[in-house]
């Protein structure tokens, strides 16, 4: 098998897997009755995933620590979110944030 086909076949199979996976939640949804308790675990775990994933992504850089600038910047933009701040002035304001901490020399 060449790359190209490997690439190709790899592609074709992610692509019905994926489709498999988002048309059997509507379909299973009816069949499958989730507890309270369940159905609450999952709604804590799409909170503790989202937060790992904001953890990741403003503290780290590559393999190292992302420095104090952009940690500082999502914070900042945390705190505007929380007090129902726009979104333009969410980002606005963690971008302004990280920016000139970095123009201060904070990496």
């Amino acid at each position: 098998m060449t790359s190209t086909t490997g690439l190709l076949a790899a592609t074709a199979v992610l692509g019905a897997g994926t489709f498999a996976f988002r048309f059997a939640g509507p379909v299973l949804r009816a069949r499958v009755t989730l507890s309270p308790r369940v159905e609450r675990l999952m709604a804590l775990a799409v909170v503790v995933l989202l937060g790992a994933l904001v953890a990741t992504a403003s503290l780290t850089e590559g393999h190292g620590f992302a420095g104090v600038a952009r940690p500082t910047g999502v914070a900042v933009g945390g705190l505007c979110a929380w007090r129902k701040a726009p979104f333009v002035v969410v980002v606005l304001a963690a971008a302004v944030t990280t920016a000139v901490l970095r123009l201060l020399g904070a990496h």
